[in-house]
């Protein structure tokens, strides 16, 4: 197999995803064999969705503009509920969202991304490479999440220490593979063998080569709003107090991450971004976009007090001790067996 043989479908599915979806649209599409978008909501995010199930953003019509004016190799398809027979405009869950852009791939390798999900478009092409190198059956990326602008990072136990920010996004494809979880993204090979069982190039792998995930997930105050709303709702969790006493207040700076029963927190960040996100920054500032930004003094005083840098420093040191296997596995039975110690004690409690 040469590279010329390594043909990617990039498979994404959205709701709400302006700004990003035009700027991640124009970086895929150089390295795209196919870009399949599958748009609209779940029932649990109708508090974010129109009442035909689609993003109250114009998301929708941002990707049938793209679709119409910046697609001229004809590599875009986007794909709705109703175009899978849902009248009512609502998808069942995100497992049938994925399985929609899968079912239509027809590339050697399938590409998961979120619409705020970008890689650097010079190293996507070392990506290629590695794909044709290795041949490997599943690709996991380290993550790194922007947290109120694109000068700030937020990292935590439940990223480092679970290895949380380890990312499953690409997969072998062809006749017989079957896409079949979400949660987490699962590709199966035509015997009915998960990809990670196989060839798996692993987070730490890309990592040592300088390749990773940007994840601007924290960025917007509006983003996070649906995200949370979908959330709440989904999970039966109250992360809307996270999102007003952290994202909005920052009341809680060791909880910074939105998986907020993990210690977490907040760091500067001074490598480089995608050139798609620093045009999106750009038409932001120059008023092209009209996009709500957080105001991050509060950060900036936060991240200038010497005495949380070195807290900082000392919690990432201690999450990278306890994500070593020896130790997280001895942190992975205590954690088992203090739930069952509670189990035990709430069900006596309730006799």
């Amino acid at each position: 197999m040469n590279s010329s043989t390594i043909n990617i479908s990039f498979g994404m599915i959205v709701l709400n995803g302006e700004p990003f979806v035009r700027y991640n649209l124009r970086s895929l599409y150089p390295f795209a064999h196919q870009i399949i978008v599958v748009e609209g909501a779940c029932p649990s995010a109708v508090n974010v969705a129109r009442p035909d199930g689609h993003s109250v953003d114009g998301t929708i019509e941002t990707l049938r503009s793209f679709k119409h004016n910046e697609d001229p190799q004809n590599k875009v398809i986007v794909v709705t509920a109703q175009d899978e027979g849902h009248t009512e405009g609502f998808w069942h869950e995100k497992n049938e969202m994925s399985k929609a852009y899968a079912k239509r791939a027809t590339g050697n390798y399938l590409w998961q991304i979120d619409s705020d999900e970008f890689y650097d478009e010079q190293q996507i092409p070392q990506i290629i490479t590695l794909l044709d190198a290795e041949h490997p059956d599943a690709v996991s990326f380290p993550m790194i999440t922007f947290w109120g602008n694109i000068k700030y990072v937020t990292n935590s136990f439940y990223l480092v220490r679970d290895n949380a920010r380890e990312y499953h996004r690409l997969f072998a494809w062809g006749p017989g593979h079957s896409y079949a979880t979400h949660f987490p993204p699962t590709v199966l090979d035509p015997s009915g063998i998960n990809a990670r069982n196989k060839k798996w190039l692993r987070a730490r792998f890309l990592e040592k080569k300088g390749i990773y995930l940007y994840h601007y997930s924290l960025l917007f105050p509006h983003q996070v709003y649906s995200k949370v709303s979908y959330y709440k709702e989904r999970e039966k969790i109250d992360i809307d107090k996270w999102e007003e006493a952290v994202y909005r207040r920052l009341k809680k700076p060791f909880r910074a991450h939105n998986v907020y029963q993990s210690i977490g927190w907040l760091e500067r960040y001074t490598g480089r971004h995608p050139s798609s996100i620093r045009q999106m920054i750009t038409d932001i500032e120059a008023g092209r976009l009209d996009i709500q930004t957080r105001d991050c003094t509060d950060v900036e005083n936060l991240l200038s007090n010497s005495r949380y840098v070195l807290a900082c420093r000392f919690l990432s040191a201690s999450a990278q001790f306890m994500s070593y296997t020896p130790v997280h596995f001895v942190y992975r039975i205590c954690r088992a067996l203090m739930n069952r110690v509670h189990r035990v004690f709430t069900t006596l409690i309730r006799r």
